[in-house]
């Protein structure tokens, strides 16, 4: 049997020959080498020739390794005399559904996008809250807002959930009012603790005379009435208001310590009386 007659063998149960099978063989081969060379070629040149980090470059070497893998296995098929033409077609509608699927996220985060940038709920360098998570805004990306938390880590929300759910700004007023809250013992002289709180709140420098600082009870805990001191102060100013108060008593008061070996009490430069809860954490007594 020549060459020739062998070539034109047909296998079984189809019109494929045995030459096409060889030629569609030596064009995998062939085609294989060429798609590790072009795609090792273009990670290299993306790498040097731009500043990507290595995971989108990685990604971008893998989409383009297995867009030849697909044109090659066309080819093959061509060579073997099927007709690509309905495959191609078939081919296109599956991708574009794909597509249509796994982009849907990213068109919602699109849109959100715009919306966040045409009505600004949050700018650059605000602090926010977006579902439990707060940080300063660093950017309002494309499809995603970044944050940076008090902690210094850095957080990607995507911009649908900045946009489908209530956003907490705690920058964008000039002023905020602020809430300081303090324990006292059940048999302080509550009046006179009251007071004493208010007065503490108006004689700080960061406290605004208007509105004028509040102290209302918000508790009757196990062992203490909880007071809540609150005050207005600017916006910028918010950051270190808590310590700024607790710490300064007014004339003639100071503050006890745990290590008392008494329940500890003490009056106020009034003689109202204002006992420390109990376990004693601290407390205010005269000089």
């Amino acid at each position: 049997m020549e060459i020739a007659e062998i070539l034109d063998f047909t296998v079984p149960l189809s019109s494929i020959t045995l030459e096409r099978v060889v030629l569609a063989i030596l064009v995998a081969i062939i085609g294989w080498i060429v798609v590790k060379v072009l795609t090792s070629t273009f990670t290299t040149a993306l790498s040097r020739a731009s500043n990507l980090p290595g995971l989108v470059v990685e990604f971008l070497a893998r989409f383009f390794s297995v867009l030849l893998y697909v044109i090659l296995a066309l080819i093959v098929l061509a060579a073997l005399g099927v007709d690509i033409s309905s495959m191609v077609l078939g081919l296109s509608a599956v991708i574009g559904l794909i597509l249509g699927f796994g982009l849907q996220d990213s068109i919602n985060n699109l849109a959100a996008g715009v919306w966040l940038a045409a009505f600004r709920p949050i700018d650059k360098d605000e602090f926010v809250e977006v579902k439990g998570i707060s940080g300063k805004v660093v950017s309002v990306g494309i499809l995603a807002t970044e944050l940076l938390k008090p902690d210094n880590t850095y957080i990607t929300i995507p911009n649908s959930l900045v946009w489908g759910n209530p956003v907490i700004n705690s920058s964008r007023m000039e002023t905020r009012r602020v809430e300081v809250k303090v324990g006292v013992a059940y048999d302080s002289d509550l009046d006179t603790a009251i007071r004493v709180a208010t007065d503490l709140a108006a004689a700080h420098e960061k406290v605004l005379p208007s509105p004028k600082p509040a102290v209302v009870v918000t508790e009757l805990g196990d062992s203490s009435v909880v007071l809540a001191l609150r005050a207005w102060t600017k916006t910028s100013d918010v950051g270190g208001r808590a310590g700024g108060l607790k710490p300064r008593y007014p004339p003639g008061v100071s503050r006890g310590r745990h290590r008392d070996p008494l329940p500890a009490t003490g009056r106020s430069p009034d003689g109202g009386r204002i006992g420390p809860p109990f376990p004693l954490t601290g407390c205010v007594r005269s000089r």
